[in-house]
């Protein structure tokens, strides 16, 4: 089983395999890497804590061994009937950490919320490209009485929403992962209550320093420490626009701040262009 680090994944990934309770949700399209970040966090949950892990896969790609927790690992189709039966089961298991390998249905995010909310770390993944759409995916599931319901049991329970997309390593080396990290902190939990969604994605940019990044931020940082390509940076970001700029102001030496979003740097002026008034940043 790969480690945290071997993949390349930011070290708060492992902080949130030792979390005590709450949801964290692993998003991506299929092929993105999703279940081995997973596999990756159960194994440093495994080797660096005691307890129960119990996992309901379908299927099951990952074998864990006893380590420093009993690992209980059950495939949908053979040990269990559906993701659904196996769950209305699994807290006579007493368990510490429940994987669900994906969320499909509202009855199966219902779950999650529930388990998240009884005091047991919860692992999922769900199909979405990024946190945002992640969460109005979430907000789909169910029908439009139960939103606030449901935007209120996310904002008490969710821990962090986890992005991944993988791309093509510079050198030919096989593929390195970008991830976008959301962590519910107090501001984003009330967003999320609100149901104001689209806050989330600037907040996220400027919270780097408690361990949240943007895809876009991941993505530039990638390509500054050569693992990726410029095009495959443009490519694969929500705002190539936003991308390209920064890439821009890092190949001339600028680092923009992303409070301005990169956009206040100085362009040559013509003389006397600006006399007697302050040029303000572009918001």
């Amino acid at each position: 089983i790969p480690t945290v680090d071997e993949l390349g994944l930011p070290p708060i990934i492992k902080e949130l395999a030792m979390t005590k309770r709450g949801l964290v949700i692993f998003v991506g399209a299929t092929g993105t890497g999703k279940s081995t970040s997973l596999a990756a966090m159960v194994g440093y949950r495994n080797h660096n804590s005691h307890g129960h892990i119990i996992s309901i896969e379908d299927p099951i790609e990952f074998i864990h061994e006893h380590a420093g927790c009993i690992v209980t690992q059950r495939e949908v189709g053979m040990d269990t009937e559906s993701f659904d039966v196996a769950l209305k089961n699994t807290l006579r298991q007493a368990p510490d950490v429940i994987l669900i390998g994906e969320v499909r249905t509202a009855e199966t995010m219902q779950q999650a919320l529930t388990f998240a909310e009884t005091g047991h770390l919860c692992l999922c993944t769900l199909h979405a490209n990024n946190a945002n759409q992640a969460l109005d995916r979430i907000q789909s599931f169910f029908p439009a009485e139960l939103h606030n319901q449901v935007w209120m049991d996310l904002s008490l329970n969710l821990k962090s929403m986890v992005a991944q997309q993988l791309l093509p390593r510079k050198d030919g080396k096989g593929r390195a992962p970008v991830v976008e990290v959301l962590l519910n902190t107090p501001l984003v939990a009330e967003y999320i209550r609100k149901g104001e969604v689209h806050l989330i994605k600037e907040l996220m940019a400027k919270s780097t320093e408690l361990g949240m990044q943007t895809l876009d931020q991941s993505l530039v940082q990638a390509y500054k420490d050569g693992v990726i390509s410029k095009e495959d940076a443009l490519r694969y970001a929500d705002s190539s626009n936003d991308v390209r700029l920064k890439i821009k102001m890092h190949e001339q030496g600028k680092f923009g701040t992303d409070d301005t979003l990169g956009l206040s740097v100085d362009e040559p002026e013509e003389e006397g262009q600006f006399l007697g008034r302050t040029r303000t940043p572009l918001r």
